[in-house]
């Protein structure tokens, strides 16, 4: 099924609900970085609220990026996502296959006891906002929760499922993958919200299990029933990458013209491997050795 993101308003309470699928696409980074178990969850779990909070962005061309930083052998992670719906990504280390026993340390192995959440905005026009939180529950659904209390100032329920299934006739740990964000408007009712809150985290699980293949739209209203539920945008969600053999040029140009040189003197030619794709671009000797004769560098 095609991942998608369906934003929808409770119009009485005046809540925001956005639910992301991005089963197909967790696979496809789990595979794109061969990641072992623990990695991949964790990977999926932040595109997954990448996919959430790009959608809260306004203008075509705003990215969120979402850092995690831990001392545990994750290391750490990097997401960001747009308000199209393309969200990309990495973790520092692929191989990390373990985690602790269901409960409340459950993540503990991966991610250490130490380390922060960081959130970075495009606020347009070159300007971006920076705010981080200390990892607290070492759970990076709950902390980025407390992020939304914390650094936005903005209550927030955030519920993000991944549940084993077939896969092409294999059973397969991110088979569904669903998250869900609720937030009040400035003027949203807090009792209902907060009561909200309570039933989706009693019955999310249960919803996910039997309705994610019907679609998010589907899904979603199986979860808020209510009458006064309108949707107000649904699109698809997809992994991919913006890098380009352009762009490694350019980053090359950058560089200067005297290091430039020294590269071609030393190197002979120029590589690079994208973190959030593993495209590799390799740039021969003769073609650094036009820009520099064109004088590019």
């Amino acid at each position: 099924m095609t991942d998608e993101l369906v934003s929808g308003l409770l119009k009485a309470s005046d809540l925001r609900l956005v639910l992301a699928t991005t089963g197909a696409l967790s696979r496809q980074a789990r595979a794109t970085h061969q990641s072992m178990p623990a990695s991949a969850a964790l990977l999926s779990q932040g595109l997954t609220a990448a996919a959430l909070m790009g959608s809260l962005r306004k203008g075509t061309d705003s990215r969120i990026n979402l850092q995690l930083e831990c001392d545990g052998p994750l290391r750490g992670l990097f997401v960001d996502g747009d308000a199209n719906g393309v969200v990309r990504g990495y973790v520092k280390n692929t191989l990390v296959e373990y985690t602790g026993s269901e409960g409340r340390y459950h993540w503990r192995p991966v991610l250490g006891n130490q380390g922060f959440l960081s959130v970075l905005r495009d606020q347009g026009g070159g300007e971006y906002y920076r705010s981080s939180v200390e990892l607290e529950h070492f759970d990076l659904v709950a902390d980025l929760e407390r992020y939304f209390h914390q650094s936005d100032q903005v209550p927030s329920h955030l519920l993000v499922a991944q549940l084993p299934g077939l896969v092409d006739g294999q059973e397969d740990a991110l088979a569904t993958v669903v998250g869900l964000l609720v937030q009040p408007l400035p003027d949203g009712d807090r009792d209902a919200f907060k009561a909200l809150g309570t039933r989706l985290k009693a019955q999310f699980q249960t919803a996910v299990q039997a309705h994610a293949q019907d679609g998010a739209a589907t899904l979603l209203r199986s979860l808020v029933p209510e009458a006064d539920l309108e949707i107000m945008s649904r699109y698809p969600l997809r992994f991919t990458c913006s890098c380009s053999r352009d762009r490694v040029k350019l980053a090359l140009l950058a560089m200067g013209r005297e290091e430039l040189k020294d590269l071609l003197e030393k190197e002979g030619q120029a590589e690079a491997t994208c973190q959030f794709c593993t495209t590799r671009y390799v740039i021969p000797g003769a073609e650094i050795q036009q820009m520099l004769t064109e004088g590019s560098a």
